[in-house]
């Protein structure tokens, strides 16, 4: 049944024109609420987008677009990149421009002289050639019991007109609409930063389909199918190289400029630019759930956890505009009505606290700001999972790296071999090699491939295999019991390690990790094995602890090992020879400890320890869908330097949001007081309101361009075909 239910429910995404206020997206999530058949509905003032589900025995795609339109606004399925018009097809922009002229012929009538008939009836034909637009959506407002700018604006100019004063009606009109056009071009820049990620998913690709090549539109492309990318060409699909082999430009998706060499059996991820040779590419996700993808939909869904100053905003807004509505009729009726005061005078005055006192500004400013943040950290290769955590990592004051695949490489070598007694190098390698085969720890592929590359080829039969989890492993071979392990895994059952005690110390000194091999109780020999540091993380690390940031490395290493990676690297505080479950643990006290801790790792065995952090950052998830999920914050790349950019980032955005609210609050306080006060006029008033708005807006809006001037003199990782050379050297 639930499965029947769940077939019964469609769910579209719309861009919807004309939307450019938290009040108008509120409205319209309520008009679209009430229709029948809808079960679920949000909309995002900020990215101009609305995503409705409804039940398809009940509702229509068109009922909904009539609910939008109903709403005073227009809606369009989003298919993809939607060019916008030139300025001649604008219809509000043709009325804006077509108000300011009426209005300039008026002023030069009345300075040549013509009765005053004349002139006002110029103002009043502005008044009706601008006002449709903001009417319709006043008149939606005003059914809806919404008190937006536009019902407050309407009714401004209204009363202006009911009191005689044509010039200012008209004036008020065109400065709103003319507000109004700017504001709708600032917030539109927020939303061509998500369009430009958008426009990097090519529309269509080149398929082999039996034998033959066709060009299919890339929705219509499925798992499994051959795409050829010519050279130049953006790939269109997440896929796998089947034939050919390129350097790819892989900016699109990780923030990394270095192009990759890809070559048969190595991923490709839509949205980045094949270079300089033809690659095959078999499809390895459908185009909707690309990589890409991903990232777009998570910076298009910013507003789904809020940040509090967000919350503030929205909070501030639901009490403040009803009761500034009431304070204007107060102001109106009041003093006239009880004190004798004229009408005239405070019926003026109330007009004005009703234009000044509803402004975009603060519901605009703070999600554009999120928005905008999001869209720069996606240009780089970052994904925040929502605007909270944005907020989350500028309260950070510890951050704990896992080691193996984070401040290193992630690829340990078997450095030193040591034999004890008469045991052959030989017999000792084809052993471990073939017990090491059947674990899948990183430590044991190290030892498994410097036994494939060393041993003589012969691979014993291995029986009765056991693996505890983070100690080592046991396992029979020709009817005798071996274990590979930690020294404290042998030493725990009763393998005397006194002959080797002094080569343990000496390979931990160097910072390598030790693994002992024991057979029949006695231990034959050990493998040191050590991982290389990540070119660039002393530099990030230093870079942090300058910023006042507390470091800290976590570790199932020995102490010796742990403790010389720390000192190398400039470590404030390590923690050795760690289980999973204890890295839970110590995550939980450092929290308590610090009060905020980031966790850094590779998003899959640290997902645990990173979902007890107050923010888990994933590291190096491009082409991991586990990695993908398991961070708040994901970096597709394995550049630690962008770790001490989104610090940067998140700092200056909080910094940008709050500069905001405040001058918001400061100058809606100033402009209510000056209103009743009788400082501020009609058409003065609606100038400094539109201008807090065009400022705070624009002010969020510089999010998309800010640079980090300390990151990016961290040092860069080196590609990942140097590393491959290093490694192989």
């Amino acid at each position: 049944m639930a499965s029947e239910a769940a077939e019964r429910i469609e769910t579209i995404d719309l861009r919807v024109e004309g939307m450019d206020c938290a009040g108008e997206a509120e409205a319209l999530e309520r008009e679209l609420g009430c229709l029948s058949g809808v079960t679920s509905c949000a909309v995002d003032a900020v990215t101009g987008r609305a995503r409705v589900s409804y039940d398809v025995r009940q509702a229509t795609k068109q009922d909904v677009m009539r609910s939008v339109s109903a709403a005073g606004l227009s809606a369009s399925l989003v298919r993809g990149q939607k060019q916008r018009s030139t300025w001649w097809r604008e219809r509000q922009q043709l009325a804006l421009y077509g108000t300011g002229i009426l209005i300039l012929v008026a002023v030069a009538l009345r300075l040549v002289g013509a009765s005053p008939w004349v002139y006002n009836s110029v103002y009043v034909l502005a008044v009706f050639v601008g006002v449709y637009y903001p009417a319709r959506k006043a008149i939606f407002a005003l059914l809806n019991l919404t008190p937006t700018i536009h019902l407050l604006m309407l009714i401004g100019s209204g009363g202006a007109m009911i009191l005689g004063m044509w010039q200012e009606a008209a004036i008020l009109i065109f400065v709103y609409s003319l507000g109004d056009v700017l504001e709708s071009y600032a917030v539109d820049k927020a939303r061509g930063a998500i369009r430009s990620l958008i426009a990097l998913m090519p529309k269509e690709a080149l398929v082999r389909v039996d034998g033959r090549e066709v060009v299919l539109a890339t929705e219509n492309i499925r798992v499994g199918d051959i795409v050829v990318i010519r050279p130049g060409e953006r790939i269109p699909v997440d896929g796998t190289v089947a034939e050919g082999s390129s350097h790819v430009d892989e900016a699109a998706v990780t923030g990394e400029s270095v192009p990759v060499h890809k070559k048969p059996g190595e991923s490709v991820f839509a949205g980045t630019v094949n270079q300089n040779g033809s690659l095959e590419v078999e499809v390895d996700k459908p185009a909707t759930e690309t990589m890409l993808s991903k990232i777009i939909m998570s910076v298009e869904e910013a507003q789904a956890r809020k940040t509090s100053y967000q919350t503030f905003s929205d909070n501030f807004a639901k009490y403040y505009t009803p009761a500034m509505f009431v304070l204007g009729v107060l102001v109106a009726v009041v003093p006239p009505l009880f004190f004798g005061a004229d009408w005239h005078t405070f019926i003026l005055r109330g007009l004005v606290v009703f234009v000044v006192s509803c402004s975009c500004g603060l519901a605009l400013s703070v999600p554009t700001a999120v928005v905008s943040a999001m869209a720069n950290a996606a240009r780089h290769g970052i994904v925040f999972k929502g605007g909270a955590y944005l907020e989350a990592v500028d309260k950070v004051k510890a951050i704990a790296f896992d080691k193996t695949g984070t401040l290193t490489i992630g690829r340990p070598e078997v450095t030193d071999v040591v034999t004890v007694g008469e045991v052959a190098l030989t017999h000792l390698l084809r052993v471990a090699g073939a017990i090491e085969s059947r674990s899948g720890h990183p430590l044991a592929a190290a030892v498994t491939r410097r036994c494939r590359e060393s041993g003589d080829g012969q691979v014993p039969a291995v029986n009765d295999f056991e693996e505890v989890s983070g100690l080592g492993v046991t396992a029979l071979v020709s009817g005798r019991r071996y274990m590979i392990g930690n020294a404290r895994f042998l030493a725990g059952s009763e393998v005397v390690l006194s002959e080797v005690e002094a080569d343990i110390a000496r390979l931990e000194d160097e910072a390598k990790t030790v693994v002992a091999v024991s057979e029949d109780a006695q231990v034959i020999g050990l493998l040191a094995i050590a991982d290389t540091v990540r070119p660039g993380a002393q530099d990030v690390i230093a870079l942090l602890r300058r910023s006042g940031i507390m470091t800290i490395m976590l570790t199932g290493d020995n102490e010796r090992s742990a403790r010389a990676i720390a000192a190398q690297l400039g470590i404030d505080e390590y923690h050795a020879a760690l289980l999973p479950t204890d890295k839970v643990d110590l995550l939980k006290a450092l929290r308590d400890k610090h009060g905020s801790v980031a966790m850094v790792g590779d998003g899959i065995n640290d997902a645990p320890a990173m979902a007890v952090a107050n923010v888990g950052i994933a590291m190096g998830a491009a082409g991991s869908d586990v990695a993908v999920e398991a961070g708040d914050v994901v970096l597709m790349s394995d550049d630690l330097s962008k770790i001490a950019y989104l610090r940067e980032l998140s700092a200056r955005a909080v910094r940008t949001i709050r500069q905001n609210i405040w001058i918001s609050l400061i100058n809606v306080a100033f402009m209510v007081a000056a209103a009743l006060a009788g400082y501020l006029g009609l058409v003065s008033g609606l100038l400094l309101n539109e201008g807090s708005a065009l400022f705070v807006i624009f002010n969020a809006v510089l999010l998309l361009r800010w640079r980090s001037r300390l990151a990016t003199t961290a040092a860069r990782p080196a590609s990942r075909e140097t590393v491959t050379l290093e490694q192989a050297s």
